[in-house]
């Protein structure tokens, strides 16, 4: 019996260029964003810069994690207490956990069999709850059509905080992930698409929401160090008025960010060639049922997903220990309890319970699994093989 032997959690090492500017961050001794030598830009805000410029975006702060940068987002946004905010009904715990860090009160809106939010649902959840923010989960790399999804909220001016820790390096109709809405954040945790174990990015062309970012994220009075940061006019109105919430990231993970970033397009087309290659192999299996990816995504396919049509719990069950005999790990999103990253809206006590029937039937179903860059694409063909195989029975 064929068995896979690779690691579902091994990521690819670090470039040798970032680990020597890691070295010379340790050697200064100046690992604090704002501590830098005279006539010295910090590793953190020449991070900032090119993450701007990659994006085509006015403003971009550098964060101590994509959670982190989520509330701050939200924060930024001047969201009140229990204010009403929309998300996905399948995300990760950090979104609504950030929500309710905010101080917001979480909305839960139905998803699609293709994974995203539904946008019948979701106009129907601005018009019921009077909700006037919506946080969006690109979640697993699924971008709904962000056309429609804008016209409905501009039609009903919902301000839009992208999640896009799953989609760094993907775009749709051409335009890149997070350019879209008013705001959005990004992960750098080491599962993410540019790795420093943890850290993330806030981006944004509004100046407002990108000032109260900064002096959220602990930026004392120092904001004018920010090579991508709004002018220094804009913090004149809120800068005593915002808190200070440490956040900050610092010059030893932005080192072994910024030649990282330089690889991501490249790294995007390795992903989809390791991704197409479990899909081929998937495709045309009776009852298994992959993602419909549209002409207008182009995607980045580090996790791949599907549904398992008419599987109760003792079929997942089975399923799942004959793909892990053979050394493929698959994550099941339709179970009771939490397990690892994998968790239902109603294990999330925090956030008040709400009727998901459309949700609750595709996570039931739904099977996720890692695609690392430590793969090849004859890796990636084996697993696709031993999954049809273990599926079909």
């Amino acid at each position: 019996m064929d068995m896979f032997k690779g690691n579902f959690t091994q990521q690819e090492s670090i470039p040798e260029s970032a680990i020597e500017a890691a070295v010379r961050v340790m050697r200064s001794g100046r690992l604090h964003r704002y501590n830098v030598a005279d006539g010295e830009q910090s590793e953190t805000a020449l991070l900032e810069q090119e993450f701007a410029a990659y994006m085509g975006v006015e403003y971009c702060l550098a964060v101590a994690s994509g959670g982190y940068a989520l509330t701050a987002a939200l924060k930024a946004t001047q969201c009140e207490p229990d204010e009403p905010v929309l998300t996905n009904g399948f995300t990760l715990s950090p979104v609504p956990g950030a929500i309710t860090a905010a101080g917001g009160r979480v909305v839960l809106v139905e998803i699609t069999d293709n994974l995203v939010i539904d946008l019948d649902d979701l106009e129907a959840k601005i018009k019921s709850s009077g909700a006037r923010k919506l946080m969006l989960s690109h979640m697993r790399g699924h971008l709904a059509d962000m056309n429609k999804l804008m016209a409905i909220c501009d039609a009903h001016n919902v301000i839009v905080i992208e999640d896009c820790a799953h989609t760094m390096g993907a775009k749709w109709a051409g335009v890149k992930s997070g350019l879209h809405g008013h705001v959005a954040c990004y992960s750098t945790q080491t599962y993410k698409h540019i790795n420093s174990g943890e850290g993330g990015f806030i981006i944004t062309n509004d100046a407002d929401i990108a000032a109260r970012a900064t002096m959220l994220s602990g930026s004392y009075m120092l904001y004018g160090r920010h090579l991508s940061g709004p002018d220094e006019s804009v913090f004149d109105q809120i800068r005593l008025d915002t808190p200070n919430c440490s956040g900050r990231m610092d010059n030893l993970r932005a080192a072994i960010l910024r030649p990282q970033l330089e690889q991501l397009d490249t790294n995007v087309q390795r992903w989809n060639e390791r991704y197409q290659a479990i899909e081929k192999e998937l495709a045309g299996v009776r009852g298994l049922k992959l993602s419909s990816r549209p002409d207008a995504e182009l995607y980045v396919g580090s996790s791949i997903q599907f549904l398992a049509e008419g599987f109760d719990e003792a079929d997942t069950a089975a399923f799942l220990d004959r793909c892990l005999k053979r050394g493929v790990e698959l994550k099941w999103f339709g179970g009771a309890e939490p397990v690892a990253y994998t968790s239902r809206h109603d294990s999330w006590h925090y956030v008040e319970p709400q009727s998901l029937p459309e949700t609750d039937r595709i996570l039931s179903v739904l099977f996720d699994m890692r695609i690392p860059l430590t793969f090849s694409v004859e890796d990636c063909k084996q697993i696709g093989e031993i999954i049809r195989e273990c599926f079909e029975g």
